[in-house]
């Protein structure tokens, strides 16, 4: 099956409605993604960033798949790497190669962005992320801490 995917621009923001509804659907997070959206000058701010990227992949004009991540500069040496903040596909369209393509689409962008490497996190428990992404990667163990900034 081949799939189509569109990286989003400043002009894309019907297309980034449709990325946080796969988002929120996926993650079964509606305060996140859908209760307090960015307005429409943050949206086309960030979607103009080269630090961030959005894909979408889309079937009769919806959204199905989406991929958002950032693009980290590194200080030790002149490299980056890049960040899948988010990555889901519609549970009627999983099992198709998207959520594979879209990670296949981002790795010319990250070379573009001189990213010697692209890395994800899965949670423990989400069995297909983490088979999704040993498939694709090498594997690392980590603890993850969020640190407030208030």
């Amino acid at each position: 099956m081949s799939i189509a995917i569109d990286r989003l621009t400043a002009s894309d923001l019907t297309l980034m409605e449709g990325v946080l509804d796969v988002f929120a659907d996926a993650f079964e997070d509606d305060e996140a993604y859908r209760r307090a959206r960015p307005g429409r000058a943050y949206m086309t701010s960030l979607l103009a960033d080269p630090g961030f990227i959005a894909l979408a992949t889309r079937k009769d004009g919806a959204v199905v798949g989406a991929l958002a991540a950032y693009v980290l500069r590194k200080f030790e040496r002149e490299r980056s790497e890049v960040y899948i903040y988010d990555l889901a596909v519609a549970a009627s369209h999983r099992r198709q190669g998207i959520a594979t393509a879209l990670i296949e689409a981002l790795k010319p962008i990250a070379r573009k962005a001189g990213a010697s490497v692209i890395f994800v996190q899965a949670d423990p428990g989400d069995d297909p992320a983490i088979a999704l992404y040993t498939g694709l990667g090498v594997r690392e163990d980590v603890h993850h801490f969020d640190i407030p900034v208030d």
